[in-house]
């Protein structure tokens, strides 16, 4: 099979195609013919030395296609089942072996591609609206970056909770993106300080939460958004990590909660998985999600998607497919 393989960490020119072994699912495991594959800047942050990974590995946490084979010990899933994941490596291939206990399957009513575009950044934009900071109706959120995949999708998450939203975002064409998943107001950040603008928007009283995923370059202004007891879910950093944070500035910012959750801790187990996938499924189904894919690339053109993406140019979800 074609596989990306990283040996050594670095640029986007260390992502190359490679012929590889056909992977063999072990007990507990199913061989998925993989279709589509997310890209997400987890990839980025493994593949450039950020999140250190052991060599060589193929990179890819997020990927739907269709079950060829299973292991021993498998049970609920069989041959020609269409199903999804995240949180697991080796998307960047042709065929992946897959733990069972991590794979979601699909519904008639959703494609391939949406799964790949969905499942990672879908179920970060569910927990962080559900679980993190329940988002209450009438409450006004800040979602950055509010045209790229998660933000788009948190931003649909969150009006359909009853949220009035503010999004940031850098250039025209992002406000319109931003506008048509639902953002109330638009605060571009290349024009216009972000914390005042949430102030004035918000007749000085500021957010509920903030949700950040850019890290380094938002996050002044985040807790500076903030109402009193307000909530900064900082999730990412495609900017790069924030500087250490002396907790006394939480409580000078108005006893602010700040939190740094990821998804695994958000789908521990396998019920908590399926519910969440399955309420974002379902959205998609009865037409009250959209999911936006901002780019297809070929398998063979990782590195191009990779620059793409950490280029923050792009908009919506960008696949290898």
């Amino acid at each position: 099979m074609r596989a990306i393989v990283v040996e050594e960490q670095g640029g986007p020119e260390v992502l190359r195609l490679t012929e590889a072994p056909d992977p063999v699912p072990g007990p507990g495991q199913a061989l998925v013919e993989v279709a589509s594959r997310g890209i997400n800047f987890i990839d980025v942050y493994q593949r450039s030395g950020a999140y250190k990974v052991p060599l060589p590995f193929v990179p890819g946490v997020e990927a739907a296609g269709t079950v060829t084979a299973v292991g021993e010990g498998v049970t609920g899933l069989a041959p020609g089942q269409r199903v999804g994941w995240a949180m697991a490596p080796g998307g960047y291939a042709e065929k992946a072996a897959v733990d069972a206990s991590l794979l979601v399957p699909l519904p008639d009513g959703v494609s391939d591609d949406q799964a790949a575009a969905l499942l990672l950044q879908g179920m970060t934009a569910h927990y962080l609206t559900h679980s993190v900071h329940p988002v209450a109706d009438g409450e006004t959120v800040l979602v950055h970056a509010a045209a790229g995949g998660t933000g788009l999708l948190l931003t649909q998450l969150a009006k359909e909770r009853g949220a009035r939203v503010i999004g940031t975002v850098s250039t025209e064409e992002k406000e319109r993106i931003a506008r048509e998943a639902g953002a109330d107001e638009v605060i571009r950040y290349t024009e216009t300080p972000v914390a005042e603008a949430v102030r004035e928007l918000t007749g000085g009283e500021g957010a509920a939460a903030v949700y950040d995923g850019v890290g380094r370059d938002t996050f002044e202004a985040s807790l500076a958004s903030l109402r009193p007891r307000g909530v900064l879910a900082l999730f990412g950093q495609s900017s790069g990590p924030v500087d250490p944070v002396d907790p006394q500035r939480l409580n000078s910012a108005g006893s602010v909660y700040l939190a740094r959750p990821s998804l695994g801790h958000f789908v521990a187990d396998r019920d908590e998985l399926l519910g969440r996938a399955g309420n974002l499924f379902r959205l998609v189904e009865a037409g009250r999600l959209d999911v936006r894919i901002g780019g297809r690339y070929p398998l063979a053109e990782a590195a191009r998607a990779h620059t793409d993406l950490a280029s923050r140019a792009t908009s919506g979800k960008l696949l290898l497919v």
